[in-house]
């Protein structure tokens, strides 16, 4: 196998504001974009050739990977004119595939961080003699997924949508966003219109009587689709828990990159990164935590479990955790942010403005 789609042209709604300049792939995780870490492990499993599905912010995906020759990949971008879906941006790219009727093209989705055996999921597609295999893993509360049962060999028996009742769980087993398709399946899927793999395509499929497969790998998943996901999944690049042969840097307990700036005093932990140019003060306090290039962290401030935009600033001793600061937004000195709440970007928030407990 040397080919595969990658779909990258989601909007990243539930990751606003971070995705209002930036789409989700091309968000910083553990110091680099995080698309990077799905090429270079793409690479890593024999894949040469990778087609990117692009909708939204296309423009920024080929200046910064061009043609792909510096991870050793042959990259090409088609962008959808109107956003497709899932099914829709795999049919639109198939006249840059290279593959013959029956061999297999791994697709991608652009949002998962995961640790699957890719290798092990063609060869199941080919021992098995599948039309369309999947990577499912298995999940302790399965009610936000799709649920994928399998018979004793592994072939896919049905796929029912998000559960609501506990009597319609009939399976820990979710669908985890990788599949290998034989090419001649992707030609069967409709031109021209949105179609989603995971609500017509497989289903479809299925009823008509293909053989779809199922293999089951519980290595490392994470669907980085929220601010708390997507932070958690940087830092567990950086710790070491996420495999990724892209981590700018040594795994451990911080990445610092190259020009970033910490004061001897301050104290980086729990997988934080601190991106290009930014600036860690003197007595502050990061745990867990991104922060993008440019940005700044004043003396004393304590910063857990969120994500600090571009240019943004935290102020003297203001307390976040697990907040979102846009791009360029000011969070004044003792304010004191908690979990969940999004900052957009070039907000100003005033000194003392926001607190949860009491400034004595």
């Amino acid at each position: 196998m040397t080919e595969a789609i990658l779909l990258v042209g989601g909007k990243g709604t539930r990751l606003r504001p971070l995705t209002v300049h930036t789409p989700k792939p091309m968000l910083p995780a553990a110091g680099v974009p995080f698309l990077t870490h799905q090429l270079a492990r793409a690479r890593t499993a024999g894949v040469e050739h990778i087609v990117l599905a692009t909708s939204y912010l296309a423009e920024v995906f080929e200046p910064h990977f061009g043609d792909g020759s510096a991870l050793g990949l042959h990259l090409e971008y088609v962008t959808e004119e109107e956003p497709l879906g899932t099914g829709g941006a795999i049919r639109n790219v198939a006249s840059r595939l290279r593959s013959g009727p029956d061999e297999p093209v791994l697709v991608f989705n652009g949002d998962i961080l995961t640790g699957l055996d890719i290798g092990a999921l063609v060869r199941t597609h080919e021992t098995s003699g599948a039309d369309v295999s999947l990577h499912l893993t298995r999940v302790t509360d399965p009610r936000a997924y799709g649920l994928v049962p399998t018979d004793g060999a592994g072939r896919v028996l049905a796929f029912l949508e998000k559960p609501q009742t506990p009597e319609e769980i009939v399976t820990d087993q979710i669908n985890a966003g990788a599949y290998v398709f034989r090419r001649s399946v992707i030609d069967t899927i409709p031109a021209g219109r949105v179609v989603s793999v995971e609500r017509e395509t497989f289903p479809g499929l299925l009823a008509a009587g293909a053989h779809l497969q199922g293999m089951v790998d519980s290595t490392y998943w994470l669907d980085l689709g929220t601010p708390a996901a997507f932070v958690r999944g940087s830092a567990d690049l950086v710790l070491g828990k996420a495999p990724s042969p892209a981590v700018p840097g040594r795994c451990g307990d911080r990445l610092v990159l190259p020009t970033a700036r910490v004061a001897p005093d301050a104290k980086l932990a729990g997988g934080t990164v601190v991106g290009e140019g930014a600036f860690v003060a003197e007595g502050a306090w990061v745990f867990g935590s991104t922060i993008l290039p440019g940005a700044v962290i004043e003396p004393g401030a304590v910063v857990t479990d969120s994500l600090i935009g571009t240019r943004a600033r935290v102020g003297e001793r203001a307390v976040l955790s697990g907040a979102v600061i846009g791009d360029g937004a000011v969070i004044g000195a003792h304010n004191e942010l908690r979990e969940g709440v999004r900052v957009w970007c070039d907000a100003t928030i005033p000194a003392g403005a926001v607190r949860f407990s009491s400034d004595q």
